[in-house]
Order: C-alpha cells, then sequence, then structure tokens
C-alpha cells in the first residue's frame, strides 16, 4: 500500500507538469484522485503538520500571480494550478485525518 501512495505522489507531479504543456482530458480530476490516494496512503500523524504546512505554502503560492514574469510566468502559474488540485485532495485527507485524531484525544 506504501509503494501505491507514493506511486500516486510521483505520477501526480509529473502529470501535473506534463499537463501544463499538454491538452489532458480532466487533467484536475484526475490529479485531485492522485492526491487523495496519495494522502492517505503516503502522510503519517507524525508527517502531516509539516505536510499541510507545505501545501498551504505551495497554495499561496498558486495564486499570487506569477503571470508578470511572461511566458515562462504563465508555464509556472500553470504548473502551479495543477499542483494545486493535486495537493488538494491530499491535504483534504491529511486535514480529515488530523482533525478526527484531535477528536479522539
Amino acid at each position: 500500500m506504501v509503494q501505491t501512495g507514493r506511486w500516486a505522489f510521483i505520477v501526480g507531479l509529473v502529470l501535473a507538469v506534463l499537463a501544463a504543456y499538454v491538452s489532458i482530458s480532466n487533467v484536475a480530476l484526475i490529479l485531485f484522485v492522485l492526491g487523495l490516494i496519495g494522502g492517505f496512503l503516503n502522510v503519517s500523524e507524525k508527517e502531516s503538520h509539516n505536510f499541510l504546512l507545505g501545501v498551504v505554502a505551495l497554495m499561496l503560492v498558486g495564486v499570487a500571480g506569477l503571470q508578470s514574469l511572461g511566458s515562462i510566468g504563465t508555464d509556472i502559474a500553470s504548473i502551479l494550478t495543477n499542483m494545486m488540485s493535486f495537493l488538494t485532495g491530499a491535504a483534504i485527507v491529511v486535514a480529515i485525518k488530523q482533525v478526527l485524531e484531535a477528536v479522539k484525544k
């Protein structure tokens, strides 16, 4: 199961970059589902705080408006948008796991 989670993360990140340059139908949904799988299988309770902090930082960068960098900024913005689709799924799973753990204690 751990290998499946790792592969989901690797495929999701590669697909997020690739989809910035190649049109892939339903890429946001595919990335979201891969994020759900990766978040469920790959992020332990011990890693969850750092993971969620990293996701928040990437999402802030993703909405920062990198279009002022010209065509390179457009490519980076597209990659970050795809990564946000991917990481949103993982963040939802990890955040729910954290909330359930906090309530349990």
